[in-house]
């Protein structure tokens, strides 16, 4: 049995009552912190609190070479857990068509997700996002400026009157040979950094909303044109960017009152 368990948003405590009872459960415990981290914990203290060893695999580890993960659970029940929801914002779903392949019984334990984070605490109605898209660091993708196919994914929901959310890079170290190297910190994206690359290749007066630390004790959901988020900052990580498109008059209020954005600079009401 492979398990997959997405372990919310924040720290050890995040993960749904059927995830931690999963994750004590299994016999061998299997993770990923390349695509998203639990910003408010450590691996230590997720191990601590959930009484299990757990082995991290790197990028290589998990969609290079699975078959560790495969092998021990053809054999025992194994737990499979990333940062977030396990098959939303993180997919491994080719890990999970691999499993099934071998007639390795699957299933999968969902978790708090950033996508649906980012509604809630800005007040932007869920059925109302768009397609998202990642604003990746510029050393990252080999290029100068913003990427005009974040560009384009922004521009086309706004054409259809919805929002975007911008997922912002994490460079974990060692994970990719554009990051930092092994023994290096790991690289966040910030708010400020991404609204300051949208303000200068895209549109600086169009609003953002920045959202950090989704899911903490204390998240800051801050509104205002790009131009001036790109001059606050919004400490520590993770961060999340939101391009509103045409906002509902109950909306505009949220944005207002839960975020602080000055009224003249809203776009369009319904």
């Amino acid at each position: 049995m492979l398990t997959f368990i997405g372990l919310g948003l924040w720290d050890e405590r995040s993960v749904t009552v059927e995830g931690r009872e999963a994750l004590r459960a299994a016999d061998r415990v299997f993770a990923e912190f390349y695509t998203s981290r639990l910003a408010g914990t450590t691996v230590a203290d997720l191990e601590s609190h959930h009484g299990v060893a757990i082995e991290v695999r790197d990028r290589d580890g998990v969609e290079r070479d699975p078959e560790a993960i495969l092998d021990a659970a053809a054999e025992e029940d194994v737990a499979f857990l990333t940062a977030g929801d396990t098959m939303i914002s993180t997919t491994h779903a080719d890990l999970r068509v691999r499993a099934a392949e071998r007639g390795i019984e699957t299933r999968v334990i969902h978790g708090v997700t950033a996508q649906s984070a980012a509604s809630s605490l800005t007040g932007l109605q869920n059925y109302r996002f768009g397609k998202a898209v990642t604003l990746p660091f510029e050393y990252a993708h080999g290029a100068e400026g913003t990427p005009q196919s974040v560009i384009d994914g922004i521009e086309a929901n706004r054409e259809r009157g919805l929002h975007t959310l911008v997922y912002l890079d994490i460079k974990v170290a060692g994970s990719s040979p554009a990051g930092p190297a092994e023994g290096e910190p790991d690289e966040y994206m910030t708010a400020d950094h991404a609204a300051e690359a949208l303000a200068r290749d895209w549109d600086s007066e169009a609003v953002g909303v920045a959202v950090a630390r989704a899911g903490s004790p204390t998240p800051v959901v801050a509104a205002d044109t790009l131009a001036a988020l790109s001059e606050r900052e919004f400490g520590d990580p993770l961060h999340m960017l939101v391009i509103p498109g045409d906002l509902h008059h109950l909306e505009a209020e949220a944005l207002a009152e839960l975020a602080g954005c000055p009224r003249d600079a809203f776009p369009a009401t319904e």
